[in-house]
């Protein structure tokens, strides 16, 4: 019996219970379609966090409050603080002491409010984040402004009450009018809108990136978080090369500022973005794995679905077989109809899975857009297949050994 009989062979009997074969394939295709899917989704996560972290560019550092005391730039501490002391404008001061540190291009302080309510003639917004800064922030968080412009240091001098905002901001407070120059209150405080950042084009499916206010510093101090420490302070490093020069400038200027060491914490911590890509890369390869392995958990059980139908199907059809091997059928083509059968029903619900994946990949989920990874494709299609061989075997190989007066005799 050659193979194209044999294949035709295995399509008359799917085809005899196009139910069954139909809802035996729905469990791979669910099977296959999750993995690639929740591939995609975990690569289109780590794809927006490695952006969003590239945003801030390879030379900056981020200095920020490390209250608790449990750990010094890294690693652990040596002993608890006594009393720990918040990042402060003079710090900021310090760091961009030339004399101390000489690797440092600029310092900006930083203080934030989240969700203050802004107004505009009738429209009103909740902006996610207001942040009080100095025009240095701009360049060092990379935030290029598409109309109007920064502010400037003389704002920050007078404490004047102009803003930068974000497009989110932008368009919900004023549509299709040209914000720059109109007045917008914030928090019952009027601010003058100098500029618009350009669109970031980017989130992290919790907070968007365009959902942003920029004021001089003692601007937001005054009217939104009060004279207290700093959220933190973003330096900006001469260039990639001087980024580790820099950090260890920052950490002996705070460290004879804050009274560290010995066994005495710092109380501060250094985030330095390569870094921080490093480890977000790793963690989100791990969760993208995580789900692929639990995803893969619904292959399994398609797999032992098509061993279970196939069992059926050989019971159902032992006086088949036994007509069949009586007229001369050998075993390996008994053995190869319901290989073949199994195959083809994990194949096709392979490929249904791949496109039904790749369609659903078009949408955004949960604020991420999914970015399909090729090579979950190959890898879950080919597993399908592997299924269908394997699980397909024990029935097949159940059903080649049926003896002929044994399956004729079957009612």
């Amino acid at each position: 019996m050659s193979a194209v009989e044999i294949v035709r062979f295995a399509v008359r009997g799917l085809a005899a219970n196009k139910m069954r074969s139909a809802l035996t394939t729905l469990g791979i295709l669910i099977g296959v379609a999750a993995v690639i899917l929740l591939v995609a989704v975990g690569e289109g996560s780590s794809q927006s966090i490695q952006k969003n972290i590239a945003q801030l560019g390879a030379n900056t550092l981020t200095v920020s409050s490390s209250t608790s005391g449990g750990f010094s730039r890294g690693q652990e501490a040596t002993g608890p603080r006594t009393q720990a002391r918040p990042l402060t404008v003079d710090d900021a001061r310090a760091l961009a002491d030339r004399a101390a540190a000489p690797s440092v291009a600029s310092v900006s302080p930083v203080v934030s409010a989240n969700a203050q309510t802004a107004s505009y003639e009738g429209a009103s917004h909740a902006i996610q984040q207001v942040v009080g800064t100095y025009p240095s922030y701009f360049e060092a968080s990379n935030k290029p402004v598409a109309k109007g412009a920064y502010f400037f240091n003389d704002d920050v001098l007078a404490a004047r009450k102009v803003v930068v905002i974000g497009q989110t901001v932008a368009e919900n407070l004023f549509g299709p009018v040209d914000p720059v120059g109109r007045q917008v209150t914030i928090t019952g405080v009027p601010f003058t809108v100098v500029g618009v950042l350009k669109e970031a084009g980017s989130s992290s499916g919790f907070q968007d990136a365009d959902d942003v206010a920029i004021a001089p510093l003692p601007s937001v101090q005054q009217s939104l978080t009060g004279f207290g420490p700093l959220s933190q302070i973003l330096v900006k490093a001469e260039s990639a090369d001087a980024v580790d020069a820099a950090q260890a400038e920052i950490t002996s200027v705070l460290d004879q500022r804050h009274g560290v060491g010995g066994a005495v914490a710092a109380d501060y911590q250094i985030l330095n973005q390569a870094t921080l890509q490093e480890t977000v890369s790793a963690a989100t390869s791990t969760f993208t794995v995580l789900l692929a392995a639990v995803a893969a958990i619904s292959l399994l059980v398609g797999g032992i679905g098509i061993t279970n139908i196939m069992l059926v199907t050989v019971t159902e059809r032992t006086r088949e077989i036994g007509i069949r091997k009586a007229i001369g059928a050998p075993r390996g083509a008994i053995l190869g109809q319901f290989l073949v059968e199994a195959t083809l029903l994990s194949l096709i619900g392979g490929l249904l899975g791949v496109a039904i994946a790749v369609a659903g990949a078009q949408f955004t989920i949960a604020g991420i857009t999914p970015v399909v990874v090729p090579g979950s494709v190959v890898l879950a299609l080919g597993v399908s297949v592997a299924i269908g061989l394997f699980f397909g075997s024990y029935p097949a190989n159940r059903a080649a050994k049926l003896r002929p007066i044994e399956a004729l005799r079957f009612e």
